[in-house]
């Protein structure tokens, strides 16, 4: 893209302050507005901003006294705690980087994200202490190990500079966080991509800030529905050490929410703290919103006005529909680990009282664009194609928080951003209203008989049959077809169907003009379970790769 140089740049006064976006700088409002607000560890810590604010410094001061300087990375592994939310403010704020290590990848995968992110101290919850144990001696950069316990009393490991409580109440809470350039990196994390090794991406001071202020806004623009505000008590449920658990802590914090963490996800305890302590927004992806809905705790929680952003994978209308039922307002949100990662929400632009099915319709869309979000949809030539609802073509766009290539893989990096856009890889359309739906990723849409068929809208439509729980939908090889679609269906508890009823209901679909013929699966595998990754969407590389030329 040609820029120019119009030749006029502002001359501030030499005493002013430029005030570049540092993380540093979220954390005013709160502090002043907000001090003694709550934040929450399980059952097990509660604390004001106040003391938030204090640790943070300790924690900076203490990783100080372990060597850590600016340009350095620190790396953690640990669950959902006050004590990620505390690091992902200390650590970029002295001008290290802080790298949110994927604790459900294999300890080999673990062991390369390390080492490819030169990381030189490690934060370590006791609960890995397995997988450290089978990877330290081929650590090639860590130089001091932090032990992470909830158990007070716990006797420190051989080789560890020190427990981390212990550390932070050692630390001055007074330590001087500097000023710099805004576009230093901040952090770094890997994508759990589904081929080749895991690929770095990164994002600086600016990104970030950047980021929490359009998802703030974006947040904020609806009247009611989805609409975050400063009343709200909130609770992420998608891993910390994914994409900064979208960007919510950063806004919670900003707006000085009540917060609550809930270390390791198990439906009773995610439901008991939503009782508990009033949670009201929250996000997730589908798989584990399933796995809450399926509990029987579940009827027993006032969960109703719980606002709940579903993202990482398609939202099926059976599910969502479910979710509604039981009085959640959930929506979808979308974007990628490449993308920081929110790029829209699906907020319902007008009140549709007593229209629920176009209710249902608009709340598992895509969604509408939040703030400086520059998004299209093209074809092959990057030209734009018609926003009619029906008109497919790859999602591509631009945002100030869009990472800017892959950590030390220059030619993937050209690729992602081939033309001046960054490449989902996803297939979508936009309607007239501004609303984009993703159809599918190109490299799981399913190409039988000559026509393209969504395995996200087959998904979609089995989704809808009263007896299926859970569903996925995969194309496997087939000497006529080239492919065919083949169906793995979970059946709900005590419910029962059989392949020849799943696929009548699909026809159904198919006869009213709902869904393409070719759409009708070939086969449908009724299963107890459908493979996931390690951040809880299904996958769909490994059901190929185990289902091809079944």
């Amino acid at each position: 893209m040609q820029t120019i140089n119009p030749g006029n740049p502002i001359e501030p006064t030499p005493s002013a302050y430029g005030y570049p976006l540092l993380i540093k700088q979220l954390l005013h409002t709160p502090l002043a507005v907000n001090p003694e607000q709550e934040i929450v560890y399980r059952d097990l810590k509660r604390y004001s901003y106040r003391t938030l604010g204090q640790r943070i410094g300790q924690l900076a001061s203490a990783l100080r006294n372990l060597g850590v300087s600016p340009g350095d990375t620190v790396g953690v592994m640990d669950w959902d705690s006050h004590r990620y939310l505390e690091s992902y403010f200390a650590v970029p704020m002295m001008g290290a980087v802080l790298m949110t290590v994927n604790v459900r990848l294999s300890p080999d995968q673990i062991l390369y994200t390390l080492n490819h992110a030169g990381v030189k101290v490690l934060l370590v919850n006791t609960e890995f202490m397995p997988v450290l144990a089978e990877i330290r001696d081929k650590l090639e950069t860590v130089q001091r190990f932090v032990f992470i316990s909830d158990v007070p009393g716990d006797a420190l490991p051989d080789g560890f500079a020190g427990e981390y409580e212990a550390l932070v109440h050692a630390g001055s809470p007074s330590f001087a966080f500097p000023d710099f350039d805004e576009n230093t990196r901040a952090t770094t994390f890997y994508t759990t991509g589904t081929t080749g090794l895991p690929k770095g991406v990164f994002f600086s001071h600016r990104q970030l800030v950047l980021h929490t202020l359009a998802t703030l806004g974006g947040l904020a623009s609806p009247a009611s529905q989805g609409r975050l505000h400063r009343d709200d008590v909130y609770m992420p449920i998608t891993p910390m050490f994914h994409v900064h658990a979208w960007g919510l802590p950063y806004v919670a914090t900003v707006m000085g929410l009540r917060q609550v963490y809930p270390g390791r996800y198990t439906p009773e305890g995610l439901l008991a703290l939503v009782e508990r302590e009033k949670v009201t927004f929250s996000h997730c992806v589908p798989t584990i919103l399933h796995m809450l809905l399926a509990n029987p705790a579940i009827r027993h929680t006032q969960v109703r006005g719980w606002k709940v952003i579903i993202g990482g994978s398609a939202l099926p209308k059976g599910l969502a529909q479910a979710a509604l039922d039981h009085g959640i307002d959930l929506f979808t949100g979308y974007g990628m680990s490449e993308t920081c990662p929110i790029l829209t929400l699906a907020q319902i632009k007008t009140p549709l009282a007593g229209d629920p099915a176009r209710e249902l319709e608009l709340r598992t869309r895509t969604g509408l664009p939040i703030p400086l979000v520059d998004l299209r949809i093209v074809d092959e030539n990057l030209l734009d194609v018609a926003h009619d609802g029906k008109a497919p073509g790859e999602i591509v766009v631009r945002a100030p928080w869009l990472t800017q290539g892959y950590f030390k893989n220059p030619t993937a990096s050209e690729e992602l951003w081939s033309g001046g856009y960054l490449h989902t890889n996803d297939i979508g359309t936009i309607d007239p209203d501004g609303y984009l739906q993703v159809t599918d990723r190109i490299k799981d849409v399913i190409k039988t008989g000559g026509e393209w068929v969504s395995s996200l809208e087959l998904e979609d439509v089995i989704s809808r049959h009263p007896a299926v729980s859970e569903v996925a939908v995969i194309g496997v090889k087939d000497a006529k077809w080239g492919e065919r679609p083949m169906a793995l269906v979970v059946l709900k508890a005590d419910a029962r169907a059989d392949e020849a009823e799943i696929k009548a209901h699909v026809k159904g679909f198919a006869e009213k003009g709902g869904i393409s013929k070719f759409a009708i699966p070939e086969r449908v595998l009724i299963v107890q379970g459908i493979d996931k990754t390690s951040v809880g969407k299904i996958n769909k590389k490994g059901l190929r790769q185990k289902f091809d030329g079944a």
